[in-house]
């Protein structure tokens, strides 16, 4: 499955949320998005049905290995971009408006280098 835009950023707000509590449900996520519940919904049943995510019998929602590596991914483009706009002077609401586009489309290779740039390492996951 390949993944769209949206349900990246649906895999790093499961990631986001689920580092500051284990405990993610679907209203936490539309919440934190400012989405409708059936827009996260049928979000949460296509990542769910691509292998991405897990929901438990009380209606938590648990990423899978594919998932977690998704989104922490596009979590780690998204910090290093913004923090590196707001280190060339892009105010931090902008940069980090800028590096939610940018994360998506961004190639491994243009990241890698930014990566090196930066001096964050080869632009693996904590690196």
């Amino acid at each position: 499955m390949v993944l769209q835009e949206s349900g990246e950023m649906y895999l790093e707000t499961i990631y986001i949320l689920s580092q500051k509590s284990p405990f993610v449900r679907s209203i936490d996520v539309a919440e934190y998005m400012g989405f409708s519940k059936p827009s996260v919904s049928r979000g949460m049943g296509l990542l769910k049905q691509g292998g991405y995510l897990t929901v438990d019998e009380n209606g938590y929602l648990h990423l899978t290995p594919e998932g977690t590596n998704v989104a922490a991914k596009i979590y780690q483009r998204h910090t290093v971009i913004r923090d590196m706009l707001i280190h060339l002077g892009v105010d931090e609401t902008t940069a980090a408006q800028d590096a939610c586009r940018i994360e998506h489309v961004i190639s491994d290779t243009s990241f890698q280098a930014i990566c090196r740039h930066a001096g964050k390492g080869a632009g693996k996951p904590d690196a």
